[in-house]
């Protein structure tokens, strides 16, 4: 069967969108693999799927599925670009887009300017919300990483996410702890891991590996979780500008107790179908 996609990328963190509305299909992890493959395949780093909602007070059913065919809870530059999606295929014309995730529900909203915000509701630091083996909620943990030690931030935007301070992301040593942190057996789902500069009390640089992709040109729950770690411990100040190796996003968290704000642009690449064997 031919199956009707849209590539679309927010900030270079690229996707292949599917409507499994108006059309039906069933993706195998394989399946998913040999599509993500940027030799032989679309290439992306994330699958999202727009299917109809579970829940009758959402628009839609947002899931979300990595380039080595696993499922996960959320993506915040895959969330814009799921806002836009629906839109420009005209299934909804709302300008305020709520939808489901394994994660739990997001607010998408269209800005005039084209640019896209999503409330990512309240981040969550409690370590049995990653989940994380900890003994308790602490601002910053201690981790054994081949044999060294390092200090965390955790969080999860609906997804896990560990946070390291760097002095400088261009030498931070991502391709190395990247992966060691993202499999270490404290993460039993494994984990996300942002490797955050503070420039100042409002912008970061920001590197991130992503679980199931490697590192991204941007990673949008990472930033989150970057910006909502540093505040929590007094480094940053609401707003913040995130700057990532495919441009910048604005976060907004203002009260602690109130969801965090991400704001950014979206890119439609290209339409096209792919025959599924």
């Amino acid at each position: 069967m031919l199956l009707h996609f849209t590539k679309m990328h927010g900030l270079g963190n690229d996707f292949m969108v599917v409507d499994l509305i108006t059309q039906r299909a069933r993706l195998l992890d394989e399946q998913v693999r040999e599509l993500a493959d940027r030799h032989f395949g679309i290439g992306f780093d994330q699958l999202l799927i727009v299917e109809p909602p579970l829940d009758p007070d959402m628009d839609f059913r947002y899931r979300i599925f990595n380039a080595d065919g696993s499922e996960v809870e959320n993506c915040g530059n895959g969330a814009r670009c799921f806002a836009r999606f629906v839109r420009d295929q005209r299934l909804t014309h709302k300008h305020e887009i709520h939808v489901e995730t394994r994660g739990g529900p997001l607010t998408l909203k269209v800005e005039n300017d084209g640019r896209v915000s999503v409330d990512m509701g309240v981040p969550r630091f409690a370590p049995q919300s990653l989940p994380f083996e900890a003994d308790e909620d602490r601002l910053r943990h201690r981790l054994e990483v081949d044999g060294e030690t390092h200090e965390i931030g955790v969080a999860s935007m609906g997804n896990p996410h560990a946070v390291l301070r760097v002095e400088d992301i261009d030498t931070a040593p991502v391709a190395r702890l990247g992966p060691a942190i993202e499999a270490h057996p404290r993460f039993p789902r494994r984990v996300n891991v942002g490797f955050m500069q503070v420039v100042s009390p409002h912008e970061i640089r920001l590197r991130v590996f992503e679980r199931g992709s490697g590192e991204t040109m941007a990673c949008g729950t990472g930033a989150c979780a970057a910006v909502a770690c540093g505040i929590r411990q007094g480094l940053l100040e609401s707003p913040v500008t995130v700057h990532l190796r495919g441009g910048d996003l604005t976060i907004a968290w203002p009260d602690q107790d109130a969801p965090l704000v991400m704001t950014g642009p979206v890119v439609r690449v290209f339409d096209g179908r792919v025959a599924l064997s």
